[in-house]
């Protein structure tokens, strides 16, 4: 069972590389849109996050709360449905604001995963 803990978070943390990189290039380049790596990265987060959380540990000292837990998914599916929305309707540019939100809750997911014991 450790394996696949270590093999999902490995793909957990390419989720979050595929996201946070994909929103840094558009930002850089000025054209703010969503690209296939955000979206990609987007589902990988919910989904290995959700593997994550499953009852596949083997119950230590180190589990996260609930609580955590519980916050981690809503940023996470907030984070998803603002990168599918815009993806799905081929919008060319999308919001400033937009945009940013979705960078921020990113790196916020991040800092959460860190940071909250």
């Amino acid at each position: 069972m450790e394996a696949l803990r270590l093999i999902l978070r490995y793909a957990h943390l390419i989720g979050f590389a595929l996201l946070l990189g994909g929103a840094v290039v558009q930002f850089v380049s000025g054209k703010l849109r969503i690209n296939p790596a955000m979206l990609w990265g987007a589902i990988i987060q919910v989904v290995t996050g959700l593997a994550l959380a499953a009852p596949l540990r083997g119950g230590g000292d180190a589990e996260p709360s609930p609580a955590k837990l519980a916050v981690k998914l809503l940023i996470a599916i907030m984070i998803f449905v603002m990168v599918f929305i815009p993806w799905r309707r081929k919008r060319e540019d999308i919001n400033r604001g937009h945009f940013i939100g979705i960078l921020a809750l990113t790196l916020i997911n991040a800092a959460i995963a860190t940071f909250w014991r």
